[in-house]
């Protein structure tokens, strides 16, 4: 069997694709990191305190981790949407998922539990960066971009809780594009963003297309570049912030 193994790693086609040995030496673990598109996000070595449960409780992954469970729930919802306000079309095809599609109710649960719980996590994971003093010097501009990200991840969540286009939703929007049309100073700038919000000057189809849009289109991929951003920063900060011990040593 070994011998077999050794036959296999000879080949053009294993060396195409593993370009190193196996890491177990201090080289090939930096070249291994170094030569693969996933794991070179990550830093060749981290202090034990950052892989440590009870400092991060793995917030910024858990995130990551809904929002990827998020898109795909997303998209199979897609299948089955319609955006259109004509004889509550936007209403049923979101109502006919408890009874139609196979786990349709179960996608449509299981997509909404996962935002309410993203909109949790990342403020927990917020209040444990800040708790941690990890948006200190040099992470400054990464707290920025996770108060960005924050923002989107509010405005997906809001938006999103309008697409069942029922009274909830129409009066979600009535008072929220209200909020945004007190935008001072209001008579140049207000007006416009409400005007922008709604797609005219009253709560309709337009509203609901756009609304749909900034859900599955703009927010989205605000968010998946804000994110590739935020874990570079974290990558060319050292990793994740830990506190400062003496007795620490590299992982």
């Amino acid at each position: 069997m070994a011998g077999l193994w050794n036959k296999i790693k000879q080949t053009n086609i294993y060396k195409s694709i593993y370009r190193n040995d196996y890491p177990t030496t201090p080289r090939n673990q930096v070249l291994v990191i170094l030569n693969s598109v996933a794991l070179h996000l990550h830093p060749v070595k981290i202090p034990k305190s950052g892989v440590k449960v009870t400092y991060t409780w793995g917030l910024g992954g858990t995130s990551l981790l809904m929002f990827l469970l998020l898109t795909v729930t997303g998209v199979i919802l897609m299948f089955y949407y319609i955006p259109s306000t004509a004889m509550g079309q936007a209403y049923f095809s979101v109502k006919n998922l408890e009874t139609g599609p196979l786990f349709g109710m179960y996608m449509r649960n299981l997509h909404r539990w996962t935002a309410h719980g993203m909109v949790l996590i990342v403020f927990l994971h917020m209040c444990r960066v800040f708790y941690t003093g990890s948006y200190k010097r040099p992470r400054e501009f990464n707290w920025a971009l996770g108060v960005v990200l924050l923002t989107v991840t509010f405005l997906l969540s809001f938006t999103g809780y309008l697409l069942p286009w029922d009274q909830l939703a129409f009066w979600a929007i009535t008072v929220g594009t209200n909020m945004a049309g007190a935008t001072p100073p209001r008579e140049i700038v207000g007006k416009y963003v409400r005007f922008a919000l709604l797609g005219g000057f009253e709560i309709g189809q337009a509203t609901l297309i756009r609304w749909y849009t900034l859900h599955v289109i703009f927010l989205p991929l605000a968010a998946i570049v804000l994110m590739a951003v935020h874990f570079w920063r974290v990558r060319k900060d050292g990793g994740i912030s830990t506190p400062i011990h003496e007795e620490d040593d590299n992982a």
